[in-house]
């Protein structure tokens, strides 16, 4: 289970920090208490946590040099202290111990998929991220474009239009409506289904559109009459409609973060919710993410937090995200078919967390590509 181990790559962090042996056990546990209380930690509660005995002003000491480097804060004058988001940065990128899945909650998520069919894989992975991590599950479905295709057939359906039915290796059905004012005998028809599907089995949209583009560049002198419809028509067949939108990401149920102290306050989660409805600003993230990691030639989790979401109703909370469906790169073929993660407050145990997002990943890239 390579991604299930796998340290998150934070956004907005270009260097790593250095700590202290001793600054780094003071953080680690105060993460882990601020993890498990839900409020600020107390120096005294700190001693009581450390693997081994620190002295009351050892601890005072490093607390104050962690908030003098921006890790730590005071929620207020006589309250203990709080991680800050570079500190919970660091926390993740530099101490955190990130477990596995126990094999029987692995066979337990695989039972879960079993029986759901593959259009369906994004919307389930949603409901069962938010059930089993109890925070805020997303799934970015799948980019039609990006899925590798099988075979096509072509159905005259009206005078001058034809209507192509892609057939995906994993099941997914895409239906496009081609004008073609020009008459066709169901023979050339035939015909021109053959010379697609020679060319089709295995190619994602993107790529079969790159080959039909390079063959009718290549051969535009030479081309007769059937190799002029055959390229308008599987061109027409592969063109895509535009980015995502907001029914391409799909949001499990709301519930699970009314169970999160952070969010008792009514107001703060009317507000939370009516940014969530919109899904703009969370797209636009998740495009970013995505096109930061085809840009660099890899495929791994993202943390973002707080001001980094860009919304001010998403300022104490954390997104985590991973690609699925891909192999990474930038290659057509090898390009992460979407992304799935979740939402959820900044104090959210992501010992436990990332491990299942990642296996998440892993039983929707199996479900899609089988």
């Amino acid at each position: 289970m390579p991604q299930t181990s796998q340290k998150p790559r934070i956004h907005g962090v270009s260097e790593p920090v250095e700590l202290t042996e001793r600054q780094a056990r003071v953080l680690r546990a105060l993460v882990a208490a601020y993890v498990g209380q839900a409020g600020p930690v107390a120096s005294a509660t700190l001693s009581q946590l450390m693997p081994a005995p620190l002295s009351p002003a050892s601890i005072r000491n490093t607390l104050s040099e962690l908030h003098e480097r921006g890790l730590i804060a005071k929620a207020h004058a006589s309250a203990g202290r709080v991680p800050t988001a570079m500190g919970l940065r660091v926390f993740v990128d530099e101490l955190l111990e990130i477990g596995f899945l126990g094999p029987h909650h692995q066979r337990l998520l695989d039972r879960a998929f079993d029986a759901v069919e593959p259009g369906q894989a994004p919307r389930q992975a949603s409901h069962l991220l938010s059930e089993h991590t109890r925070q805020l599950g997303f799934v970015l479905a799948p980019r039609v474009e990006r899925l590798r295709l099988r075979t096509i057939h072509l159905v005259p359906v009206a005078a001058g239009r034809i209507l192509a039915v892609l057939v995906a290796e994993n099941g997914i059905v895409v239906e496009r409506v081609i004008d073609d004012e020009m008459p066709v005998s169901a023979r050339e028809l035939e015909r021109v289904r053959d010379h697609l599907a020679e060319r089709i089995e295995g190619r994602t949209l993107v790529g079969l559109r790159r080959l039909l583009e390079s063959e009718r560049e290549c051969l535009r002198g030479e081309a007769d009459a059937f190799l002029r419809r055959a390229w308008h028509v599987g061109l027409a067949a592969c063109a895509t409609e535009g980015g995502g939108g907001a029914d391409d990401l799909v949001i499990a149920t709301r519930l699970a973060l009314l169970d999160q102290p952070e969010f008792s306050d009514p107001e703060r989660i009317r507000g939370l919710f009516a940014t969530l409805e919109t899904n703009e600003r969370l797209l636009a993230l998740l495009e970013q993410i995505a096109e930061a990691d085809a840009g660099e030639q890899r495929v791994g989790l993202a943390m973002s937090l707080g001001a980094e979401l860009g919304e001010p109703s998403l300022r104490d909370c954390a997104l985590l995200a991973v690609p699925y469906g891909g192999e990474g790169g930038a290659s057509d073929e090898a390009a992460p078919l979407g992304m799935l993660g979740v939402i959820g407050p900044q104090r959210m145990d992501y010992s436990r967390v990332i491990p299942l997002v990642g296996y998440f990943s892993e039983a929707v890239t199996r479900k899609l590509l089988a």
